[in-house]
């Protein structure tokens, strides 16, 4: 009876743990008994992993969920790091199991990485997570027994191949049947043709195209949505021929009437026959967007012209190796040659191709006003990518809050990106595993940070996203289609009984932060469009197309770097696994036109409700420090950073529009809106500049310079007179 009563109270103990949001039950109150694996053993957490090796006793907690570690309630967890910027769902000592990147055990002192069966078990499990933290725990005053139950149960629950149904994410939504709050949260979720019928009527594409329910019950293609929008003339009959592919699917209308489609390549074939076939089909599905010379349309062949995903996966692992430091010793020592290894990974320069392309894609959209048609194998990555980010750039409405949650619902969810492949949820295939997503994010921070006043959100709203994409509660990033979610959720049974299941989208912030912290996730410094009345909404729109539309010339811009000249060959369009002369267009023009464009657009004072073009020379790319660098102490700055910058500006705005209100007051009018800075961002001079990630500087024992820098010194002692030497970073 003790031993039961035990046992009850641990349970209960870590279903207030694993489950903190209040008015959802706890899915070890309903477990299946090969669904629940408790592994607490006590190991010692090291607060950092220094020579100082300052560390907490404490259990370590594995369940089907996250691997948490519990330590005693009287002790501080991270020397003075508490943020108030909580997660309700992850701790800062829970990690997803998703989120588990690589595990390493340490054997006298040497790091090997940890696969299946163990002969010997390490003294130290070091766990590297996708969100680039760094986890260190030492296992030399824990039970061999116990030692082997921990690393065996962590290693078969983040590496071992999963079936779909098998994951938390189903366990979790028949815990809370019927208890979710509304998901929606005002974003537009696209599974309805009222939501497509409303985004033409928004963006003045419905002349054109049409809402067409043809794939309504996936009748027709797994891969496409049950409601899409394709051009007026095209017939359904034309849909159903090859199950939605070789169709011009509509991404989005610029206000000239161009727009923006995507179409995903026609099988290949090897029979005469059935290539000629294929070819007089894809002549008449031309003919519905290409109307010269009324309409015309540019076809961008990205599965041949662009970067490959193995390209991008490949400068990825290598990119975020920079960022996976397991020691200050490990940072001080790679300092010196950091700018090298990172050039060298060349996921910057990717960041780049990818706005530069899309540059490209708008100049053809706004100054040709042509219709831009994005071909891939599939239409589900880098056309995602790309139709994304010209949207972001050209429509201020995809600036918002809620427009930019509707633009990822819209083109990656409904659109058919693969998350459960390209973030390797079921570890069935680490060759699928790219992070298109993220580069997506990557490519809007950029424009974030180089065009603060135009984003309602920060890019503190952009990093918490990219850590979403490994919380197994959501749906949102958790299936490869639409098709697929409604499947696995019951959403097609044809049992009247039984109930589909609900599940939350991440787009419901509130399930995971309180509304305090969720004002960090919205810029105060944003200003939405005023409303005009008819007779200047006229004048500005005659406005924003002479800014904005630049004559056609034959004139040569001075060459600048170059950054337009990187194809010097024509663009190859290949549907058919051979040259299709009409779908292929001479990128010269192009690219000249671009660079006018591009160097015009610069040379105007901003408008931040019209279109948004990025800096895309080399100094311009920056890392997206918050997101890569917000778990290593050495990087930070107290007192410093954008932090204190937005600190400073928000002190400023208050105490002008305190001056504004007593003026106005005086003359009878009407207040004005007052920005408030949010409470955590007042006392900025204490902050981290990686804030609201680290509140504050933890010091680091090496020295300011590293290592070897003060060998490189000599014992100078007067390092003014000291001439300056060049320092081949290619050679380190």
């Amino acid at each position: 009876m003790v031993v039961s009563w035990v046992i009850r109270k641990f349970l209960c103990f870590c279903c207030k743990v694993c489950f903190p949001f209040p008015g959802y039950p706890s899915f070890l109150s309903f477990p299946k008994p090969w669904r629940i694996s408790l592994l607490p053993y006590t190991v010692l957490k090291y607060v950092q992993e220094d020579s100082c090796q300052l560390g907490i006793c404490g259990r370590l907690v594995c369940t089907d969920f996250r691997i948490s570690f519990l330590g005693d309630e009287g002790s501080a967890v991270d020397n003075g790091a508490e943020t108030h910027f909580k997660n309700k769902i992850i701790g800062v000592n829970d990690i997803p199991l998703h989120c588990v990147d690589q595990i390493y055990g340490v054997f006298d002192e040497k790091k090997k990485p940890l696969f299946g069966q163990l002969k010997k078990y390490p003294e130290k499990l070091v766990i590297h997570c996708k969100d680039l933290r760094v986890l260190h725990f030492c296992l030399r005053y824990t039970k061999e027994e116990e030692v082997k139950r921990i690393v065996s149960g962590i290693i078969h629950h983040t590496q071992s191949p999963k079936l779909l149904k098998r994951l938390f994410l189903f366990s979790y939504a028949a815990a809370v049947h019927g208890t979710a709050a509304d998901p929606r949260n005002c974003t537009v979720m696209f599974d309805t043709p009222k939501d497509w019928c409303w985004e033409l009527e928004r963006t003045k594409g419905s002349v054109k195209y049409k809402t067409v329910s043809v794939n309504e019950g996936y009748r027709v293609c797994d891969r496409l949505p049950a409601y899409f929008v394709v051009p007026t003339p095209l017939l359904e009959d034309d849909v159903k021929r090859f199950q939605g592919r070789g169709i011009p699917i509509w991404c989005w209308s610029c206000h000239n009437g161009s727009a923006l489609l995507k179409m995903s390549a026609l099988p290949k074939e090897q029979d005469d026959s059935a290539l000629q076939i294929q070819k007089s089909f894809l002549d008449g599905i031309y003919k519905t967007i290409h109307r010269p010379p009324y309409e015309m349309v540019k076809t961008e062949d990205l599965s041949s012209n662009f970067l490959s995903l193995q390209e991008i996966q490949s400068s990825y692992c290598k990119f975020k190796q920079l960022f996976l430091i397991d020691s200050s010793s490990e940072f001080w020592d790679t300092d010196v040659k950091w700018f090298s290894l990172l050039e060298s990974s060349g996921w910057l320069d990717i960041i780049r191709r990818c706005l530069k392309r899309a540059i490209e894609i708008i100049e053809c959209l706004e100054a040709q006003n042509m219709n831009v048609l994005l071909l891939e194998e599939n239409a589900s990555d880098l056309c995602c990518l790309l139709s994304s980010l010209v949207q972001v750039m050209m429509d201020a409405h995809c600036r918002t809050w809620t427009g930019f949650q509707s633009l990822i619902q819209k083109e990656w969810v409904m659109g058919g990106h693969s998350f459960l492949d390209r973030c390797n949820h079921l570890h069935q295939s680490d060759k699928e595993e790219v992070p298109v997503f993220l580069l997506f994010l990557d490519c809007v921070w950029q424009l974030v940070h180089q065009h603060p006043p135009a984003f309602e959100f920060t890019e503190t709203y952009l990093t918490v996203l990219s850590d979403s994409l490994y919380i197994p509660i959501f749906s949102t990033f958790f299936f490869n289609s639409p098709h697929q979610k409604d499947t696995n959720m019951g959403r097609e049974s044809l049992d009247a009984q039984s109930k589909p299941l609900t599940l939350l989208t991440v787009w419901d912030w509130s399930v995971q932060f309180e509304p305090k912290a969720q004002t960090l996730l919205r810029n105060p410094l944003y200003v939405e469009k005023p409303k005009l009345d008819k007779g200047q909404r006229k004048g500005s729109r005659f406005k924003h197309q002479r800014q904005l539309s630049l004559p056609l010339t034959q004139s040569k811009s001075s060459p600048k770097r170059g950054f337009f000249r990187e194809e010097t060959d024509h663009l190859i369009k290949n549907l058919l696994g051979k040259r299709i002369s009409k779908l292929i267009n001479s990128s010269d023009d192009l690219q000249d036109n671009s660079r006018e464009f591009y160097d015009n657009w610069h040379s105007k004072p901003t408008d931040y409700h019209g279109l948004l073009l990025p800096h895309i020379e080399g100094p311009e790319i920056k890392v997206w420090a918050q997101r890569y660098l917000r778990w290593i102490p050495e990087a930070q700055i107290l007192g410093g950073g954008r932090v204190a910058t937005m600190g400073k500006l928000l002190e400023m705005m208050e105490e002008v529009q305190s001056l504004q209100e007593k003026i106005e007051a005086r003359h009878h009018r009407q207040e004005a809106i007052h920005v408030q800075a949010p409470g955590l961002l007042r006392n900025s001079a204490r902050l981290s500049s990686l804030f609201p990630f680290a509140m504050h500087q933890r010091h680091s024992a090496k020295p300011v310079l590293p290592t070897s820098g003060w060998k490189a010194l000599g014992g100078e002692d007067d390092l003014a007179k000291r001439e300056d030497e060049f320092v081949d970073l290619g050679d380190v």
